[in-house]
């Protein structure tokens, strides 16, 4: 007969009830005292559960004391028959580990399996519903994939109004003169900071401007409104949300955020919030009429909002997701980069794809000029800045590369149609082009380094720029602040 537990011929057998095993009575009472089970059957076990097995036994003499050898010999004994019912332990716990082990790398595989499934499912869902027309007037784009505009349609007031923006403006355009008092090639060339102010945004995204004012949005969905004649922080409030675009129009503020939202500040309270992206809403732009708001995502479709109502206007899906966007400076053309590396133009008032322009990569950033027939656009990692005429069609359309020198962020063009700033980790230059040379020439290279936007200031006397640190700086003529 051998122990259960050590292996041993046990001194003093006893038998449980229970599984009928062999034990040293001795270490199955310590086993039962800390564990309450039989060892083998894993049951309830109580010491009267055991049964004294009648054998021949030896008398050991006592010990004297531990200095002697039997008692020695006793002393490494227990020290045995502890190791044996912790070794008994591990082994089971050894064993119970394995199985919980192979149980949870099943569960792990079969949800690895499941999450890819649906992952595959909600991507051929997208494209899916990228493809297919809702209504019945959607037009077939380019290429042959077919865009999915809403069954609801602008109202008859904004299409009035977008083709009485259009009217206006482009009637005045080819006349209109450089304004009195606009900024000359020669002060821009002496542009240098004049002022800069640490703002408490994180990393920031955005700056918008109007007269006097910038606002800079981040990632951490504050907004921080500076005042540029005054010099200082005006006023601090809360997004709620990652900021990824800004806009400031009037007296009202609109911001995009990476949780596909749109929201509407007036005085640092928000007065309306819109909800229709899927996902990340990238980019916003301002129709020239100030009636329209226009937003893109990265679901694919871009979103006109009626701003004297504060509602939902119209959307548009499209055949990739889109990263940036622009107005036509007569309104009547909406542009959207996707990052497939396409530059698509639609008509504003039916919502249907008008032409396509490529980039080769995604799109960054993408600006009008106000000559009517030219806009720039840049991609991620690009240290370019390409000129597209919206006269020409192909390889013929790029009327101009700029080799900046760095990747660009942020692009934006002057009222003037003379001067195109470009902002980049690598600073802030801004490029002229001369009508009566037709040449481009590099008029200013500024070494705001990390810059993330910039911006014109009135008359184009003054460029802001917040970089990656939201330092916010202000760049003017030399001769102005000397005086």
């Amino acid at each position: 007969m051998l122990c259960a537990l050590s292996g041993e011929a046990p001194q003093e057998p006893v038998v449980s009830k229970l599984s009928g095993s062999v034990f040293e009575k001795r270490l199955i009472e310590k086993y039962i005292e800390e564990n309450g089970k039989d060892p083998v059957s894993g049951e309830d076990l109580g010491v009267e559960d055991l049964l004294p097995i009648k054998t021949a036994r030896v008398v050991r003499p006592r010990a004297p004391a531990l200095t002697s050898i039997p008692a020695l010999l006793s002393t490494f004994q227990n020290e045995w028959d502890a190791l044996a019912l912790e070794t008994y332990n591990l082994t089971q716990q050894l064993t119970r580990t394995r199985e919980e082990l192979s149980t949870a790398l099943y569960q792990h595989d079969a949800a690895v399996r499941v999450i890819a499934r649906l992952t595959r499912e909600r991507d051929d869902a997208r494209d899916a519903l990228s493809r297919v027309s809702i209504s019945a007037g959607a037009a077939p784009a380019a290429g042959g994939d077919a865009m999915a505009v809403d069954s609801e349609r602008l109202s008859d007031d904004l299409v009035t109004e977008i083709e009485e923006t259009q009217a206006r403006l482009s009637k005045s355009r080819k006349k209109r003169p450089v304004p009195e008092g606009w900024v000359t090639p020669d002060d821009i060339s002496t542009f240098a900071v004049s002022a800069t102010e640490s703002l408490p945004v994180s990393n920031p995204t955005s700056l918008a401007s109007v007269e006097g004012y910038a606002a800079v949005g981040g990632l951490d969905g504050q907004v921080a409104v500076y005042s540029v004649e005054a010099q200082k922080l005006e006023r601090e409030f809360t997004v709620g949300e990652p900021v990824t675009s800004s806009i400031w129009d009037g007296a009202r503020l609109f911001f995009s955020t990476s949780k596909g939202s749109v929201k509407v500040f007036d005085s640092g309270s928000e007065i309306a919030s819109f909800a229709d992206h899927a996902g990340p809403a990238t980019g916003l732009a301002m129709h020239p009429s100030r009636a329209i708001l226009a937003s893109v995502g990265a679901d694919k479709s871009f979103v006109f909002y009626n701003l004297n109502t504060l509602e939902r206007a119209t959307r548009v899906y499209t055949s990739a997701a889109l990263t940036t966007c622009a107005f036509h400076p007569d309104g009547h053309l909406f542009a959207a980069g996707t990052d497939s590396g396409e530059i698509k133009l639609f008509m504003t008032s039916t919502g249907e794809e008008a032409a396509s322009f490529s980039l080769g990569a995604p799109v960054q950033a993408l600006a009008f000029s106000e000559n009517g027939f030219w806009f720039a656009a840049t991609a991620k990692g690009q240290t370019t800045v390409t000129i597209f005429d919206l006269r020409k069609q192909g390889d013929a359309a790029q009327a101009k590369v700029l080799d900046i020198g760095g990747a660009v962020a942020h692009l934006a063009w002057d009222y003037s149609q003379q001067f195109l700033a470009t902002a980049g980790p690598a600073g802030v230059t801004v490029q002229q082009y001369s009508k009566s040379a037709k040449s481009w020439s590099e008029t200013l290279r500024s070494g705001v380094g990390n810059a993330v936007d910039v911006k014109w200031g009135p008359n184009a006397g003054q460029l802001l720029v917040v970089n990656a640190e939201g330092v916010l700086s202000v760049l003017g003529p030399t001769e102005q602040q000397e005086s």
